[in-house]
C-alpha cells in the first residue's frame, strides 16, 4: 500500500482513546518509527550524493535529529524559521549600530557575503550580543552527555547545546546575515574558524577561531591549545567538509550509546547512531562488527546481522575470527527461532507458588524509595546472580532473596526487579507512563492494567487474582486521595548499590 496510507492508519491507531488498544499503539509506535527512519535514511543517502558545495550542515543536523525522534514534530523548513527570527533580532541590533550595513539591505533568504571585515566584525558582534545575552544561549556543562544536545530541535528549545550543536546553528546565523564560518573539527571541542586575510589562505595564523560553546568567544591559534590543554598540529585546524561534521555529530550520540546504562532507550540510541554512521561511512569495518554485535547481542534480525557479517568478511578478511564465532551463532539462533521455546507458564495455584501475594497489572508503590509501578511478572523467589543480590543488599530485607520478586515497570520509564516486603498496593491508582506499557497489558481500566493475550498465556490465574485485589482494595476507598511525589528510581540493569 501507499506509504502515506500506511502512516495514516497508524497515526489513526495511535490517536484513539489512549487508555486502550494498548499493545496495538506499542506495535503500531513501533512500525510507524521504523517506517519513518526508513524515509529519512532515504533523503540522507540523497543528501550525501549532493556536490559538496551543495550540502548544508543545517539541513544534514536536522536529518540526524529526525532520524533519532522520527516520531517528533522535526522540519528543516521550521527550524530555519526559528533561525529566521533569530536573525531578524541580530538585524534590529545591528539597525541600532550601523543603520547602512549592507546586511540590513538584503532580503531574507538571499545569498550574499559581507566583503568588508570591520562591517562583519559588526555582524559577529551583534550576533553574539543576541545569541548569548539576549537569548540566553549556552554551552551544557552540566549535563553534557545528555543526547537532547545534539538534537537541533532541543538546541533551539532549551537554548543549550554542545560545541557542534552550538557551532552549526552560529554558523548557519552567521551566513544568513553575510558572514562565512568555516568548520574545524579540532580535538575535544568543535570550533569555527573566521578568516582574517584574503580568501585562499591556509596559515592557521590567518583566521579568529569561535567557540560556540563558550558564548562566542574569539581565539588565536595559540589560544586554541589552551582550551584543550595540549599541543596539535596544524591539520587540526583545517576546515572540514560538511559529511564531517556529521561523522563527528554522529559519533557524539554513538559515544553517548555507549555509554548508556545497558536499557532500551541506550540501546536504541546506539542502533540509531550506528544506522546513521554506516550511512555515511558504509566501510567502517570496526562500526560494522558493534552493529552486527549489538544485533546479535539484542537477539533481533539475524538475516541483517548475517549481511553485515559479509561484508566485514569482504572488507577485511583478518576479522574471519570474530565474524565466524558470530556467523555460528547467529544461524543458530535462525533455527532457533524456527522451534521457538514455549513461554514458561506460571499458576497461582501451584504449591510453590503459594507466597506470591500480588499479581499481574496492580499498581504499587515502592515502601522504601516511594515510585510508583505496574507488575507485569514474577518469581517465586530471586532469580538474579549472586552478584546482582550482593551489589543490591538483598541480605539487608527481612526476608532477603527467598521471597517473592517482582518484574515492575516504574513511572519513570526503568524497569525494577522489588522484593515483595518493599511493595504496597497504590492508595490510589494511576496510570504509569511506562514506554513498555503495551507490551504487556492491553488496558488501563482506571485501578489495574488488564493483561494483554502474551501476558495472559504465562500468568493464566492473575487476572481473576488481580479483579479480586482490585475489589477489595478500592471499592472502599475514599475517592481523590492525592497521589505521593514520586522519588527517583533506580533501572534494574543499573548496578549501583541501592536496596531493593
Amino acid at each position: 500500500m501507499p506509504e502515506h496510507f500506511c502512516e495514516d492508519e497508524l497515526l489513526f491507531i495511535l490517536n484513539t482513546d489512549k487508555r486502550k488498544s494498548l499493545t496495538l499503539k506499542y506495535y503500531a509506535k513501533k512500525i510507524l518509527y521504523f517506517l519513518r527512519q526508513q524515509n529519512i535514511l532515504k533523503r540522507l543517502k540523497t543528501f550525501l550524493e549532493q556536490p559538496a558545495e551543495q550540502q548544508s550542515a543545517l539541513e544534514g543536523a536536522v536529518l540526524v535529529d529526525q532520524y533519532c525522534n522520527p516520531l517528533a514534530d522535526v522540519t528543516l523548513s521550521g527550524i530555519s524559521a526559528q533561525l529566521d527570527e533569530i536573525a531578524e533580532k541580530v538585524r534590529k541590533m545591528l539597525r541600532i549600530k550601523n543603520s547602512s550595513h549592507p546586511s540590513l539591505r538584503v532580503a531574507q533568504g538571499d545569498c550574499f557575503v559581507v566583503e568588508d571585515f570591520e562591517l562583519q566584525r559588526q555582524v559577529v558582534c551583534a550576533l553574539n550580543s543576541v545569541l548569548y545575552e539576549q537569548l540566553q544561549y549556552k554551552g551544557n556543562e552540566f549535563d553534557y552527555y545528555n543526547p537532547l544536545n545534539s538534537y537541533i530541535h532541543q538546541v533551539l528549545l532549551r537554548h543549550t547545546g554542545i560545541p557542534i550543536s552550538l557551532s552549526v546553528l552560529y554558523m548557519t546565523l552567521a551566513s544568513k546575515l553575510g558572514v562565512q564560518l568555516e568548520p574545524v573539527n579540532f580535538p575535544n571541542h568543535f570550533l569555527l574558524r573566521w578568516c582574517q586575510k584574503p580568501r585562499g589562505t591556509e596559515d592557521i595564523y590567518d583566521f579568529v577561531y569561535i567557540d560556540a560553546f563558550g558564548k562566542g568567544k574569539q581565539l588565536t591559534a595559540k589560544e586554541c591549545e589552551y582550551l584543550i590543554g595540549h599541543q596539535v598540529t596544524a591539520d587540526y585546524y583545517s576546515a572540514i567538509s560538511t559529511n564531517e561534521v556529521l561523522l563527528r555529530m554522529v559519533g557524539n550520540l554513538l559515544n553517548i550509546g555507549k555509554r548508556g546504562e545497558g536499557n532500551e532507550k541506550s540501546y536504541q540510541l546506539l542502533r540509531d547512531s550506528l544506522d546513521l554512521y554506516l550511512t555515511i561511512n558504509p566501510d567502517n569495518v570496526q562500526h560494522l562488527l558493534l552493529q552486527a554485535r549489538l544485533y546479535f547481542h539484542l537477539g533481533i534480525w539475524p538475516e541483517k546481522v548475517l549481511d553485515i557479517l559479509q561484508h566485514i568478511q569482504a572488507l577485511d578478511p583478518s576479522q574471519h575470527g570474530a565474524v565466524g564465532y558470530l556467523v555460528q551463532h547467529t544461524l543458530e539462533h535462525i533455527q532457533h527461532k524456527k522451534h521457538p521455546a514455549t513461554p514458561e507458564v506460571k499458576k497461582r495455584s501451584t504449591p510453590e507458588h503459594l507466597e506470591v501475594q500480588y499479581s499481574v497489572g496492580l499498581i504499587m508503590k515502592h515502601k522504601r524509595s516511594g515510585y510508583n509501578c505496574v507488575i507485569y511478572g514474577w518469581d517465586p523467589k530471586c532469580t538474579m546472580s549472586q552478584e546482582w543480590i550482593t551489589t543490591m543488599r538483598v541480605h539487608q530485607l527481612s526476608n532477603g532473596a527467598n521471597q517473592p520478586f517482582y518484574n515492575v515497570l516504574v513511572q519513570d520509564g526503568t524497569c525494577r526487579y522489588a522484593a515483595q516486603e518493599n511493595l504496597e498496593p497504590h492508595s490510589a491508582p494511576l496510570e504509569i507512563g511506562h514506554p513498555e506499557v503495551g507490551r504487556y497489558f492491553s488496558e488501563f481500566a482506571d485501578t489495574h492494567y488488564s493483561a494483554n493475550e502474551e501476558l495472559q498465556t504465562r500468568y493464566p490465574e492473575d487476572m481473576d487474582e488481580t479483579l479480586g485485589s482490585v475489589q477489595e482494595l478500592y471499592h472502599r476507598l475514599t475517592p481523590g486521595i492525592e497521589n505521593q511525589d514520586q522519588a527517583p528510581a533506580t533501572d534494574r540493569n543499573n548496578h549501583e548499590a541501592m536496596p531493593i
